[in-house]
């Protein structure tokens, strides 16, 4: 069925003529037989960020945002009357689960969304409990004896660590499309032209940065893992407390971007080395065992899409093809690596897809090959966050019943959704 036919079947069960009604509460996606659940109640709500720790560490609930604060749901009970999602943290927005305990880090101030410099807050989803986490600043760590943040503008009076020599900036119409004009272009393909060349500058000439540790029992601080790039996406290992994944943030195609490092300034090490020009790797995860490293990778950009692995501690690497259209902004992983889903994207994103909007999920097989399962029409989903829309963040729920994600399919309309993975 057409995307425009969907379209039609959703405004109608959503009454888009006034935009302010609620969508249904649940639906069957008529292009793909699979059943849609809303689990907000009001506007405003959105899943964590795609490597964030949404599910306690038993895998019964679930975290997400909602306009009111940090609400969690109960896993088993999605998609049944009982499946009402909780305030536990009222005014707080972001954070993540622990990996050990039932409790839920945060910031208090929403705008930090659990990773400013605010005071550090743990809230337990049981009793409600609200307490300070001593001492912490960003991200704790798995077993809540550290937490990092990192200096943006780090100094260097001694001189160790001189600047590597300048590169000479490409402008990107001339590195992505070859040959081409602006006018050349869709407008999509115009405006990822322009976010890139916004992004070039963090990639080909960055500062230099550094890591701030901080001891949560005493509350002495540690700076170190001085480099020279844009230090983004912190992910402490779910296992390791002392291993810290994060990347070099810019244009993707024009940096070494996947890295990790030990807590104590030793150990770092580049995940993937690219092997050609245009060669890409980005939005890297954890697997919920803390051995691999996944990550987004294309060989070259925008024409040969993988997901790709990396065994941190034999180096040894895995990939699974993705097409054209089976790429998404984000991916994500079932905590046994036998389930990956994908967001999706529309045609301004990196895979240029004409049909790339919609739910995944891929089945890995004994070849060590991967099928992909359509699981929901994303046509009326808005992906581009510069122009009002949101990323979808997908989760797959520890019990593989379900993918969890964000949906806004009227403007105004920002939702959390689970999918049913079975029919």
């Amino acid at each position: 069925m057409k995307h425009w036919m969907t379209a039609v079947v959703i405004i109608a069960a959503c009454a888009a003529v006034d935009v302010q009604e609620q969508p249904p509460k649940e639906w069957t996606d008529p292009d793909t037989g699979h059943r849609v659940v809303r689990l907000t109640d009001a506007a405003g709500g959105s899943t964590l960020y795609f490597h964030d720790n949404a599910f306690s560490p038993s895998g019964d609930t679930l975290m997400f945002n909602t306009p009111n604060g940090i609400a969690v749901i109960d896993v088993a009970k999605i998609g049944t009357d009982g499946g009402k999602p909780e305030i536990v943290a009222p005014a707080a927005r972001g954070g993540y689960f622990a990996r050990r305990t039932r409790e839920i880090y945060f910031n208090q101030a929403p705008a930090s969304g659990g990773r400013g410099t605010a005071a550090v807050k743990a809230v337990n989803v049981d009793t409600r409990q609200i307490r300070d986490v001593v001492h912490a600043r960003g991200l704790v760590n798995t077993d809540e004896t550290l937490s990092v943040v990192k200096n943006g503008n780090a100094a260097d009076p001694a001189g160790k660590y001189p600047r590597p020599p300048a590169r000479v900036a490409v402008p990107q119409l001339q590195r992505m499309f070859p040959g081409k004009k602006m006018e050349d272009l869709t407008p999509d393909q115009q405006y990822s032209v322009k976010k890139e060349d916004g992004l070039a500058g963090r990639a080909l000439n960055p500062g230099l940065q550094s890591f701030v540790f901080t001891d949560l029992k005493t509350g002495g601080s540690s700076e170190t893992g001085f480099q020279y790039g844009d230090l983004n996406h912190l992910q402490f290992n779910p296992v390791d407390p002392n291993l810290l994944l994060y990347c070099h943030e810019g244009t993707w195609h024009e940096l070494d971007r996947t890295w990790i490092i030990l807590t104590d300034g030793t150990g770092m090490r580049l995940i993937h080395k690219r092997t050609m020009d245009m060669e890409i790797n980005g939005h890297e995860w954890w697997s919920w065992d803390g051995k691999t490293v996944w990550f987004d990778l294309q060989t070259p950009r925008s024409q040969v899409f993988w997901i790709a692995g990396v065994n941190v501690d034999t180096g040894k690497a895995v990939r699974y093809h993705v097409e054209r259209d089976w790429w998404g902004v984000h991916f994500n992983s079932s905590r046994d690596d036998t389930l990956f889903a994908s967001d999706g994207g529309d045609a301004s994103q990196v895979a240029y897809s004409a049909d790339g909007k919609w739910i995944n999920l891929f089945r890995v097989r004994t070849d060590q090959t991967i099928t992909r399962e359509k699981l929901v029409n994303m046509a009326l989903h808005n992906y581009v966050t510069g122009r009002g829309g949101v990323e979808p963040n997908v989760h797959i729920t520890p019990d593989k019943k379900w993918v969890v994600f964000t949906g806004q399919f009227a403007p105004g309309q920002r939702h959390v959704y689970a999918v049913e993975i079975g029919k």
